[in-house]
């Protein structure tokens, strides 16, 4: 029985070039989920998309708009569940919870956008549920950020959040580790 799935967070079009809010590195961090979703189905994992949405008057992401669709480096194919989320976690009222136990998931895997938030809230809240988490990093993207007139590059918020994440919530590795389990 398949007890794994992957979760792809937010890895939509508004993060990109063409988008509203262009995330550092996110081409990079889109080819190696894709490298990682291709992993998964080989593997037979359950593959879990989710997508992120805001009301029709927000500046991002707003329902029906290009930037609200998932990328097409990482679409979803036919079987594969797309969540609609409002909240950075993916799990606060939506369904992911029930999809994954009524699958029998006890591992998820978790990549996408962005590190510092969706990911981030994503990965403690599948703790908090009880499951055994893993990130890949280098499937992951955020953007720069700045705090109290300091400005934190998007690599050093990026390495923070994966230290932070490693040292209490669960395993951090790269693309090629994932793949060759």
């Amino acid at each position: 029985m398949n007890t794994q799935a992957l979760i792809v967070v937010d890895i939509q079009n508004e993060y990109f070039p063409q988008g509203n809010l262009s995330l550092v590195g996110i081409n990079e961090a889109a080819d190696n989920a894709a490298l990682v979703i291709a992993s998964a189905r080989e593997k037979g994992h359950t593959v879990i998309h989710i997508r992120h949405e805001m009301p029709a008057d927000a500046p991002l992401f707003t329902p029906g708009s290009d930037g609200v669709e998932i990328n097409e480096k990482v679409k979803p194919i036919e079987n594969e569940a797309v969540i609609t989320k409002h909240y950075p976690n993916s799990f606060r009222e939506t369904n992911l919870k029930e999809l994954l136990d009524k699958e029998g998931i006890k591992e998820v895997t978790v990549i996408g956008a962005m590190s510092h938030m969706c990911v981030d809230a994503t990965v403690r809240a599948a703790v908090d549920f009880g499951y055994t988490t893993t990130t890949v990093h280098d499937a992951c993207a955020t953007l720069d950020l700045e705090f109290n007139g300091t400005k934190v590059p998007a690599a050093q918020a990026h390495a923070t959040i994966m230290a932070a994440i490693e040292f209490l919530y669960g395993e951090v590795i790269d693309t090629q580790t994932w793949i060759a389990r």
